[in-house]
């Protein structure tokens, strides 16, 4: 009798896999838009159908804004929390 060695990362992957189905793809929809406010997800979508021009001739204002949030957002994600984390785990 042959014994199968289980990837433990496979496993836990069906196992998400399976869960996030389940809900209707709920977990997998949080994950992507993680940090994201309901105006950056529906800007993000006119962007997608109308193309950034477009966008930008319906509202100036609006396009802006949505730039700002991912601006702020990616900053602090990326640049400041690992700056962060790093300082407090060196000496």
């Amino acid at each position: 009798m042959e014994m199968k060695l289980v990837n433990p990362l496979r496993a836990m992957q069906g196992f998400f896999f399976r869960v996030d189905q389940k809900v209707d793809g709920a977990v997998s929809f949080f994950f992507r838009h993680f940090g994201k406010t309901k105006f950056m997800i529906s800007m993000s979508k006119k962007a997608q159908v109308l193309g950034l021009e477009k966008l930008y001739e319906k509202g100036p204002k609006a396009f802006f804004y949505f730039f700002m949030f991912y601006l702020i957002r990616d900053t602090v994600l990326y640049i400041i929390i690992p700056i962060f984390f790093a300082k407090m785990t060196t000496n």
